[in-house]
């Protein structure tokens, strides 16, 4: 598929106009691909090259929770959560892009290991992202830059794992200076690979445990449905104790209200407790 370059003008047409947000935007970009429609929310996934089972999975199971919404997964085709996050978007059905720290060439993509999983990326309706011309070698000094691309087109960066050593560290401070919501996995308190996470939570990032934590950072968290209440046949008794459990009553209270006698309450609401709609709890009874 054929690469080509992007001036900086075209960003905000493409869907990448956060770029320009950031104190230092690329030029130009090269890309090979398709980007996702404007509206798509950006999910940057990073973390260590050496990931652990416990990173895979979560990895996994978080990108698996947000299929069928509206999302681009954004990584930098390396190996360990790159490579994880980019497979797991595939198997899922959402976009993603990638970012080496190369040119787009099929000869110069680093890691030539992950050249057919770029190839895969296109193929299935994806994105390669690049500040350097198509047949450009991976250079050390690259890995830097191309993380500030994938921060600053993002609406929010996930870091998976990554150890008091990791680049994802540099990563991870990009977001908070980009004014990006950074997201992290929790870990062990002994686990090293956890170190980068338990930072930033420390520091204020938002703790994910679960991918309906990702949707409602990224706004596309879906309104609770109300299910129609199913209550079962109630007597007099019951219906009225019932209606005055809107709020939580004490017992006494109850009587009260409802000037019934005190033994006529007790047997309405151990009825109401065994049919599993009403419950004493702190001293007060209320509906379940």
């Amino acid at each position: 598929m054929d690469i080509y370059p992007i001036p900086r003008s075209s960003y905000k047409r493409i869907g990448i106009g956060a770029l320009n947000e950031i104190p230092d935007p690329p030029k130009e970009l090269w890309m090979r691909g398709t980007l996702p429609p404007q509206a798509t929310k950006k999910l940057a996934v990073v973390g260590s090259r050496a990931l652990t089972p416990y990173g895979t999975y979560a990895c996994e199971t978080l990108i698996k929770g947000l299929a069928g919404h509206s999302i681009s997964i954004v990584s930098g085709l390396a190996l360990g959560v790159d490579a994880c996050a980019h497979r797991a978007a595939l198997a899922h059905g959402l976009h993603t892009i990638a970012v080496p720290g190369s040119g787009l060439g099929d000869s110069s993509i680093a890691p030539q290991t992950n050249l057919a999983l770029a190839k895969e990326i296109v193929t299935n309706g994806g994105a390669l992202l690049s500040e350097h011309p198509p047949e450009t070698t991976a250079r050390p000094q690259y890995f830097p830059s191309r993380n500030r691309i994938m921060v600053g087109m993002s609406d929010a960066v996930l870091v998976i794992e990554a150890g008091e050593k990791s680049g994802t560290l540099i990563t991870a401070r990009l977001a908070v200076d980009y004014n990006r919501d950074l997201l992290c996995v929790p870990h062990r308190i002994d686990d090293a690979h956890g170190f980068g996470s338990q930072l930033f939570l420390r520091l204020g990032a938002t703790l994910v445990s679960n991918s309906s934590h990702i949707l409602e950072v990224l706004g596309l968290s879906e309104p609770k449905k109300e299910l129609p209440l199913q209550l079962p046949l109630m007597s007099d008794h019951e219906i009225l104790l019932y209606t005055i459990l809107e709020t939580p009553t004490a017992r006494d209270r109850l009587i009260h209200q409802s000037k019934l006698s005190p033994s006529d309450v007790s047997m309405a609401l151990v009825t109401l407790e065994l049919k599993g709609v009403a419950k004493e709890q702190y001293g007060a009874w209320r509906r379940t």
